[in-house]
This record gives structure tokens, sequence and C-alpha cells, in this order.
């Protein structure tokens, strides 16, 4: 007995060792991934890896038998297998963009940026009260394909009788991709301009949703774009620049994040490759441009399920067992490294504040009960624009407002168009700017 139970701690002495020498090849792997940024798509990585563990089994064998000499191979083996997982694409490399939607044809427009971006247009119903001014919706990502829940929302607008006409920034959706480095909230703001220059219609009526209110919210700040501008609608905000990003307030009432079943489908994920690049690119060590995964690969990759918990925050916590499908996976098209790189830009940009407070647009800002973004976000609008002429704070709905649960969309178009027309808004107008400090104080 004596005899057995030493060979088994031998054993399991050893085991742990071999263990612990495989997660140290693979620790020195990922240390490698970040040094060069993923170049050769991890395989610069892989042979430092290889070549440290290979030196160092031929070290520890030096003194051993010729059959002795082998066994500090294993760990080296066993850790080139697992981590050439991460440098083998299981997704085509090259840009896969979705199918047609069977409901409204794609145009491709060639902007004065050198962009190229998908449009969508919804004409206005042949009967009813048509109205003079298009409406120019920019969705939000940043970069990341207009859902089919969207689309929905901008056809019933259309019945109303507004001319409507909404595309996806460029490297989302079915819009061409830009080198990454070009990816900058700048870009995103000199894109609407050249799409309104585009589209040849005079002065445009805008709805900026999430992201798509960022651009809009600097694009009131540039003179140059606001001038194309008839009306603005800001809907759930996100930081507008570097110093209201990095505000840490609070945000609405409780969302259905962590409440709500867990999205099912195929996740990139649950693949090391793409598990290991997009985990890195978001803790910042590697570049949205890394040499591991390419942008079209990134893109071709990223699925619906992939987003988790984001999806279930846009809903009220009293809808977390009832949150409707947002997207077709055929439709579905989100670019994490863009969208990292544009939301990088906005935090690395000097304050807006003095150029908008000269914003002469009149604009509408939407707030959510139950928003997932941060208060501040909002209110440093409302603050800092003298031209936002009306505050509509949304009850029962969460970031995303027009959802298709109950009437939501409804009372989102009817605060939408009673805006647009210069009528009175069904809801009060709150908050006021000189709301802000209660209103934030109540945590509403």
């Amino acid at each position: 007995m004596p005899t057995l139970a030493i060979r088994l701690a031998r054993l399991t002495g050893r085991l742990l060792l071999t263990l612990a020498a495989v997660a140290t090849l693979v620790v020195v792997f990922l240390v490698a991934i970040v040094l060069t940024d993923g170049a050769g798509s991890g395989l610069a990585a892989w042979l430092t890896a290889l070549g440290i563990g290979t030196a160092a089994a031929l070290w520890r064998g030096r003194r051993r038998t010729r059959a002795a000499r082998l066994a500090p191979f294993l760990p080296v083996v066993v850790a080139a297998a697992l981590t050439a997982s991460v440098c083998v694409p299981t997704v085509p490399t090259a840009r896969q963009r979705p199918p047609a939607l069977p409901f409204v044809a794609t145009q491709h427009w060639s902007l004065a940026t050198g962009s190229r971006v998908a449009v969508y247009h919804y004409p206005p119903a042949t009967t009813g009260a048509r109205h003079p001014v298009p409406l120019v919706y920019l969705n939000g990502g940043p970069v990341r394909g207009i859902s089919v829940l969207d689309h929905r929302f901008l056809q019933r607008l259309a019945r109303q009788g507004y001319d409507v006409y909404a595309y996806e920034q460029a490297g989302g959706g079915r819009s061409d991709l830009l080198p990454m480095g070009q990816y900058t909230i700048s870009r995103s703001v000199r894109d609407l301009g050249a799409f309104i220059d585009r589209l040849g219609r005079g002065k445009v009526d805008m709805l900026g949703f999430s992201s798509g209110g960022v651009v809009l919210t600097r694009a009131l700040a540039d003179p140059r774009v606001a001038a194309r501008l008839h009306r603005a609608i800001i809907a759930e905000p996100g930081p507008m620049d570097g110093p209201t990003a990095r505000i840490a307030g609070h945000k609405g009432r409780p969302s259905a994040r962590g409440l709500a079943p867990a999205m099912t489908g195929p996740r990139s994920t649950h693949v090391p490759r793409y598990a290991v690049a997009f985990g890195l690119m978001r803790l910042g060590l590697l570049t949205p441009d890394t040499g591991l995964v390419g942008q079209a690969e990134g893109d071709n990759a990223f699925t619906a399920a992939d987003l988790g918990s984001d999806t279930a925050s846009a809903y009220c916590a009293r809808d977390a067992h009832r949150i409707p499908t947002e997207d077709t996976a055929r439709n579905f098209s989100f670019s994490p490294a863009a969208s990292l790189r544009v939301q990088r830009t906005t935090k690395d940009s000097p304050s807006i504040a003095p150029q908008l407070k000269r914003s002469q647009v009149p604009a509408m800002l939407m707030i959510a009960e139950c928003s997932s973004q941060v208060r501040q976000w909002a209110t440093a609008v409302l603050a800092g624009d003298p031209a936002v002429r009306r505050t509509q704070y949304m009850p029962g709905v969460g970031h995303h407002m027009w959802n298709g649960l109950d009437d939501n969309d409804d009372r989102a178009a009817a605060v939408i168009t009673a805006f647009l027309q210069d009528r009175p808004a069904p809801l009060p107008d709150y908050p006021t700017r000189d709301d802000i400090p209660a209103f934030l104080h109540a945590r509403k």
C-alpha cells in the first residue's frame, strides 16, 4: 500500500507539473499575441511559444536517457495543439454581406467622403397628408446593420406620410468596409453631411438613435453639417465627447439585464480564436486593426448571441421574459473592431460643448425610463444645446423604445411626429434644463 500511494503521489505530481507547463506556454502564447498584435493571424506568437517550449524541453532533457528525453516535449505538443486553434479561421476571411431584404430594395451610394453605404428608402403613403421634408434615420451600433425591428418602425413612419431614408454607416450591414484607421466619429459626421448632399433634397429631418444620436449631436455642433438639418431628434444618445464619456453616473430604471433568458444560437466567443481576439480587443490589449483577426473575418464571425445581455439591457425588467426577436440571423451584422475604434475616437475627442452651444437647429431629446445609458449622456445634450425645444421621457420602455411590444411603437411614433409637425407634445416636456439636478438626484 505505501508503494502504491507513493506511485500515485508521483503520478499526480508529474501530471500537475505537465499541466503547469502547458498553462505556462499558453500564457506565453497570449503574451506574444499581445506583443505582436496578433501578427500573421497569430502565427508569430505561436512560433514564439513553440520555440520557447522546445528550448525548455531540450534543456530539461539534456541529462536524461534517450527515451526519457521525449517526456518534456509532451506539454509542448499539448500547448501547441491548443494554441493552434487560435490561429486557424473558422469562418470566411472575405466579407460576406447579408442577403437582400425581401421588403425593401438596397441601394448603394458612393459618398464624397469615399464611403460607399447601403441605403433604404420608404416612400410616403399615397393617401393622407404627405410631409415635404425627408426624414433620415441613423441607427445605433456604431457599426451595425439596421435591424428588422427598426425597418418595421421606419415603415410605420412612411405609412404616416413621411419620406423615410436610412443608411447603414460605413462598414455596417451591407455598406462597404473602410480601412480600420478611417473609422472615427469625425468620419461618421462627415459621412452624414455627404449623405444629405447626395440625397439632394435640401434640408432634412434627422432621427438618430443610440450611437446614431451621438453622430447627430456632433453634427449639430458642426456648422457645415448643421446647415443641412431642418429638425433633429436625438433618441437615447451615447456620450457625445470625451469628457461626457468619462462621466460615471447612474442609469435609468432597472433593465432586463441579468433577468432575461440567455440568448440562444451560435456564439463566436465559444470559438477559441474569436474569444481571444474579441476579448483582448475589449480589454484594450489588441488594437482594432490587429493582425490576429481581419475586419471582414470578425464581422462574419460575430453573431447576435455574442451580444448576450446587451440586448436584454435595452428592455425594461418587466419585459425580461418577452423580449422580441430584434433581427434575423441572415440580416444581423455587427463589426466589433470598427465599433470599438469609433467608440475610442469619441472617448479621445475634446469637448464639443462650446460648439454645441451655438446650435440653432430645433431639436428634441427622447429618454427611456429603463435606459441602459448613463443619464448624464442625455442630460449633457439637454444642458449643452440651447435649441433642444422639448424632452420626452418615455415611460415603460427601455433603450430600444420602438420594439413591437404593446403600444410602444405607437407612442414613439406619436412623440416623433408631433415634434416634426410642430404640434403639442403628447407627453410632458420633462426633464427641462432646470429639472436636470432634480432628475439626476431622483435617479429616474
